[in-house]
């Protein structure tokens, strides 16, 4: 079945609207790039002042075309552009690129961007733009871009995908290394959006890595469907997410008209399938340059193999800054290197081989084979600063290449500096399978990467926990009537979340009823309506221990708040965590988890997911949080059970997915852990 965007993105016939003769003009730099491109089909220039432009043959109008063309491209002003897509849609073209910014002054309402997307909706028109730079596809040679470069044709496995028009020039116009399938400028996404593309790229065999620069998802489903389908397809997807911060978000609403999103959510979004988050174009890279290779990174650790102690010691310390883990090699390698080792200098990983310099070639191939092969080496890095015509480096590029070739593991050379002059050498390695990354942070995020899609490629099936039949729930919240907490902890145990014993009283006769069915020593609360955070309201009383103590606490709080309360089970003290979900108003619920208690507003130690999710994935999740040695009986605290503790927020989750349709936001805050995880607390927003 062809895909939607065949005619967009690998059309056979091309009608280029508004082409010129004039110099340094898109009319005339787009005939140029299709040219030089390659393109084998059929070419169509339409401008009525002429009968050909630069050797193609020109029409004066779409219509008098003598085959009806799969895409036009319209280098056309922003006054013409309606009539042009109007003409575009009355000659039954399936697609259309607009470089203008669709922006008139003093124009009417709805604006021209709204009626050209109405134009191009009704005729089924898939259209890249407005506002962008247009497209390369190097695998079929059909460059539609009216700004001129000096790029060369060198189709390979990267798909890049970026909302910034910038982005894709720095990337597309510049390093050879990077060979690309496609790379593509959505501009303002009309009728295609990025995750369109991203559906198409996915399905071509060639593309090995996807590069997306991302302000906004228009189509959220539509993203994570194409998410997923990377992910099924095993191809994996570096994003750069900007919006960010509060700041940036509002610069990204400016520019594009979009809103950027919540970042928790769009951390869950990548978490669930896979996808590798980076923060500058410069980690991009160097994470496409190594994934590009199609090698993916065996279980252990990394192995790096260095020509100076004191780079080394850098590089130690920026990985341990990373969270990129070193293998521990084992007594035999060891032995091996030692062996051939100039005398000083130690057998470890990360290994310092420059003694003398005498047979470096042989020394550092022997080496570096020799850590690649060591059982815990999951990728091999060659730290050194290469530059051309060097024959040291020459000769660390034959080594590199040589121990490259005795392994399946991914392997990549990586510099100190980012500005070495070694655009011939690091060309030549990269296209022998052995990329050559920039920087050593860089080269580290890229190694992060590449570990990352290893662990995701590992995750086991993970099916979340049986969902109990919730429709007597469902009904009761849409009614639109806030729960109480005692009804909260009443929902979360009907989904098989351990909660504290509680009771509800109304009266002081009723509490020391409800004290002695919970069990001492309790824990007091208000339940009058409309107190939503007790404690600040002087609502809560710890640790009461006995009968008498229950009474003058419900005396004092009955008369201050009012004479409903709840009675709870205190539990033994242990680490606290905060679970909570809220509806993002693009991708659904989004589950967190996080320090609990009353660190989780000071700690910013939180992680998000999209619920559905199993005990396997909860589990994962508790083990990026920064209080996690805290569950295994941190300064001899109780040892939390994990089991229990990653049960109880795999169904934490399904709550979560089942009641979607009526709960905006909820928060559990806190679950003790200890040997007994159990929830204490819950507020709920219905909506």
């Amino acid at each position: 079945m062809t895909h939607a965007l065949q005619h967009l993105l690998a059309p056979e016939r091309i009608a280029f609207v508004g082409a010129s003769a004039r110099a340094n003009t898109v009319g005339l730099d787009m005939l140029h790039t299709i040219r030089r491109g390659g393109f084998a089909g059929t070419v169509y220039a339409v401008n009525p002042g002429h009968d050909e432009i630069d050797g193609v043959p020109c029409y004066a109008n779409l219509a008098a075309l003598p085959q009806a063309p799969d895409l036009a491209v319209l280098a056309v002003r922003n006054d013409r552009l309606e009539a042009a897509l109007r003409d575009t849609a009355a000659a039954g073209i399936r697609a259309a690129v607009i470089f203008a910014s669709c922006i008139l002054p003093d124009d009417t309402d709805p604006p021209l961007h709204a009626r050209l997307a109405a134009i191009a909706r009704s005729a089924g028109i898939a259209v890249c733009g407005g506002n962008c730079m247009g497209f390369y596809n190097d695998l079929d040679g059909v460059w539609v871009c009216g700004f001129p470069s000096q790029r060369i044709r060198r189709p390979g496995g990267i798909a890049l995908l970026a909302h910034s028009g910038s982005v894709f020039g720095a990337l597309a116009h510049n390093d050879p290394r990077l060979r690309f399938a496609f790379a593509i400028s959505p501009g303002q996404e009309m009728t295609v959006t990025i995750a369109d593309y991203l559906d198409y790229v996915v399905e071509r065999p060639e593309v090995r890595a996807v590069g997306l620069f991302l302000e906004t998802a228009r189509d959220p489903a539509g993203l994570r469907a194409a998410l997923a389908k990377a992910a099924q397809r095993r191809v994996p997807v570096v994003a750069l997410k900007v919006g960010r911060t509060e700041a940036a978000a509002a610069a990204a609403l400016t520019h594009t008209g979009a809103i950027a999103g919540s970042d928790a959510a769009y951390a869950a979004l990548f978490d669930r399938y896979g996808v590798l988050r980076v923060e500058t174009l410069d980690e991009m890279t160097a994470t496409l340059l190594l994934l590009q290779t199609g090698r993916v990174a065996a279980p252990g650790g990394v192995v790096a193999i260095h020509d100076s102690g004191g780079e080394r010691e850098m590089t130690i310390d920026l990985a341990e800054r990373a969270g990129v883990p070193f293998a521990a090699i084992t007594a035999e390698t060891r032995h091996s290197l030692a062996a051939q080792l100039d005398p000083g200098l130690a057998a470890e990983n990360p290994l310092d081989a420059w003694g003398t310099g005498d047979n470096f070639v042989p020394l550092f191939a022997g080496c570096f084979t020799d850590l690649l092969a060591d059982p815990n080496a999951a990728l091999g890095l060659f730290c050194a600063d290469f530059r051309d015509d060097y024959y040291l480096h020459a000769g660390f590029a034959q080594a590199a290449r040589a121990a490259a070739a005795t392994t399946d593991k991914p392997v990549a050379i990586v510099t100190s500096y980012t500005q070495l002059r070694h655009d011939r050498i690091a060309l030549e390695l990269t296209e022998a399978g052995v990329p050559v990354l920039d920087g050593s942070a860089n080269g580290l995020a890229a190694a992060r990467g590449a570990l990352a899609w290893r662990d995701f490629l590992a995750r086991p099936m993970d099916p979340p926990p049986p969902a109990p039949d919730a429709r007597a729930w469902l009904a009761r919240l849409a009614a639109g009537a806030a729960p109480s907490e005692a009804e909260v902890l009443d929902l979360l145990g009907a989904f098989g979340i351990p909660t504290a014993a509680h009771a509800l009283a109304g009266n002081a006769a009723d509490a020391d009823a409800a004290a002695s069915r919970v069990g001492f020593p309790v824990v007091l609360k208000t339940a009058m309506p409309g107190i939503a955070h007790k404690s600040e309201r002087g609502g809560v009383v710890l640790d009461l221990r006995d009968a008498v103590a229950v009474r003058e606490a419900y005396g004092s709080m009955a008369t201050a708040l009012g004479p409903r309360v709840m009675l709870a089970r205190m539990l033994p003290a242990g680490p606290e965590l905060a679970l909570g979900a809220v509806r993002d108003p693009q991708f659904g619920p989004v589950v967190m988890l996080g320090a609990g208690g009353t660190l989780v507003e000071l700690l910013d130690d939180r992680v998000a997911a999209l619920p559905p999710f199993g005990p396997a994935t909860a589990r994962r999740l508790l083990d990026r949080l920064r209080m996690r040695r805290m569950l295994d009986g941190f300064r001899g605290g109780p040892a939390t059970d994990l089991a229990v503790l990653a049960d109880l927020v795999a169904r934490f989750s399904v709550l979560v997915h089942e009641l979607r349709a009526v709960v905006r936001e909820i928060d559990v805050n806190p679950v003790i852990c200890g040997p007994f995880p159990a929830a204490v607390d819950g507020l709920l927003v219905v909506g």
